[in-house]
C-alpha cells in the first residue's frame, strides 16, 4: 500500500512539474512576474518568528506533557506491583 501511495505521488508530481513547464514556455513573462511577486511575499514573510514562535509554544506544550505521561507511568506502575502482590 505504501508502494502505491509513493507510485501515485510521483506520479501526480511528475504531472504538475510537467504542466508547470508547459506554461512557463507559453507564457515566460507572466510565470517571471509570478515568480518575482512570490518571492517578494515571501521575503516580507515573519518567516523566522513564526518558525520561533512555534518552537517557543511547543516547548511550554511539552512540559505540561511530560508531566502527564510521568504521572501515567507512575500510576501504571504502582497499579502492576499491587496486581502482582
Amino acid at each position: 500500500m505504501a508502494e502505491r501511495g509513493l507510485r501515485y505521488t510521483k506520479d501526480q508530481w511528475g504531472e504538475i512539474v510537467g504542466q508547470t513547464e508547459e506554461y512557463v514556455r507559453a507564457n515566460p513573462t507572466q510565470a517571471l512576474m509570478y515568480g518575482v511577486a512570490a518571492g517578494f511575499i515571501l521575503d516580507r514573510l515573519p518567516i523566522f518568528k513564526i518558525f520561533g514562535m512555534l518552537v517557543r509554544l511547543l516547548l511550554l506544550a511539552l512540559k505540561p506533557a511530560l508531566l502527564i505521561f510521568g504521572a501515567m507511568k507512575i500510576y501504571q506502575t504502582t497499579q502492576d506491583e499491587s496486581t502482582d502482590r
